[in-house]
């Protein structure tokens, strides 16, 4: 489980704490960073590749690797990248309440 600033307190809010524990213990988390943005790319990376990649019937499974490893490489070296557009300044007026002084 990938997770932007995991909040365990929801997980122990919703069961009962030995349900809690139960399910956590099945579970392996991989944390981001607290302030970052990698999740926000992967969504973006998913979405790019839905939509140049699997936005068609693929025949089968080894079809399916072939096109999502020839995706990959050309994606790879056109060396693609994230043009962020929400600035700080941007998020500081969104956000107000955030950023109280």
């Amino acid at each position: 489980m990938v997770l932007d600033n995991l909040n365990i307190h929801t997980l122990l809010a919703a069961f009962s704490p030995e349900e809690a524990r139960r399910i956590a213990s099945k579970l392996e988390f991989h944390y981001t960073p607290r302030h970052g943005s990698w999740l926000n790319m992967v969504e973006i990376e998913l979405s790019v590749f839905n939509r140049q990649c699997l936005a068609r019937r693929i025949p089968s499974r080894d079809a399916l690797e072939d096109e999502a490893r020839a995706w990959q490489t050309a994606r790879n070296a056109c060396q693609a990248t994230v043009n962020w557009r929400f600035t700080t300044e941007k998020a500081r007026q969104k956000l107000h309440w955030l950023y109280q002084s």
